[in-house]
């Protein structure tokens, strides 16, 4: 390594930040204020949106239940939304995590669980 290649990458070192370590805030998190802090949101809120249409159509397509919830089946929702967006069965996964939608499995497949009810939670 030269001279000038050398200090180079003592200067890209000394611009990083130290290793975080589980627990600390900042872990596994990107520098505050970078490029990759804000593609990460971007993603973040595109996501939100996806996950905000997948609960309108929900609401659009399926049935109220006694309870007040409204519900679809797979193979209803999958038909609908699929001319939206093919990533409709992770989208439901999202929803799942954020408490917005309750169904019954790990992984839902077309054809195979056309019949599992999904219920809108919110």
């Amino acid at each position: 390594m030269d001279l000038k290649s050398s200090d180079n990458y003592d200067d890209r070192l000394a611009s990083k930040p130290a290793h975080t370590h589980r627990g600390d805030p900042t872990y596994g998190r990107p520098p505050e204020g970078s490029r990759t802090e804000q593609r990460g949101r971007d993603a973040h809120s595109h996501v939100g949106k996806e996950v905000e249409e997948l609960c309108l159509i929900i609401r659009r397509t399926g049935e109220v239940g006694e309870d007040g919830h409204v519900r679809v089946t797979f193979g209803q929702l999958f038909e609908t939304y699929v001319t939206i967006s093919n990533k409709v069965v992770g989208i439901l996964l999202r929803a799942r995590k954020h408490g917005l939608v309750h169904f019954e499995g790990e992984m839902l497949w077309q054809g195979k669980d056309d019949d599992v009810v999904i219920t809108l939670l919110q």
